[in-house]
């Protein structure tokens, strides 16, 4: 496996980042600010997005993997990259999701915990309703883990 960081053409990306942000403007946001990370395995398996929020914080905005190679650890693998890779950048990590207990229970596998919410980002952020596992997604649920501690 490698991950490589891609500087040039992040557009190309944009179908796999669209399998965990289903709007394009909204990847648009953060996609050229942040720091573009492509997992190979033969082929493209995996992609995260990770931005400088602050002197002390980054955070995790896009991470998708392709359903087909979804549950084969590519995921962990990039999580754990992350982890590792930006202790010299920031202090602590935040990841935000949907109130989830699949994607909430596979980050505090990787050692995240609780940090805050944001009432109804997803209705206020999003043209349309969003959905995951069934359920529609009203408030983005932080989470964080101290990096300089792993």
């Amino acid at each position: 496996m490698e991950i490589r960081k891609i500087t040039e053409y992040k557009e190309e990306f944009m179908d796999l980042l669209l399998l965990a942000d289903e709007q394009e403007s909204m990847i648009r946001r953060y996609l050229q600010r942040g720091e573009l990370l492509a997992l190979y395995d033969a082929d493209l398996k995996t992609v995260c997005v990770v931005t400088q929020e602050d002197e002390n914080t980054c955070e995790i905005k896009n991470i998708a993997t392709y359903e087909k190679e979804q549950a084969k650890g590519y995921g962990s693998y990039m999580i754990r990259y992350v982890i590792d890779n930006y202790r010299d950048k920031c202090d602590v990590l935040l990841v935000g999701t949907g109130d989830d207990n699949k994607t909430l229970s596979f980050y505090k596998k990787h050692g995240f915990v609780y940090s805050h919410t944001v009432k109804n980002f997803f209705i206020d952020n999003y043209d349309h309703e969003m959905f995951e596992n069934g359920k529609q997604l009203r408030d983005m649920i932080y989470l964080k883990v101290d990096v300089s501690a792993q």
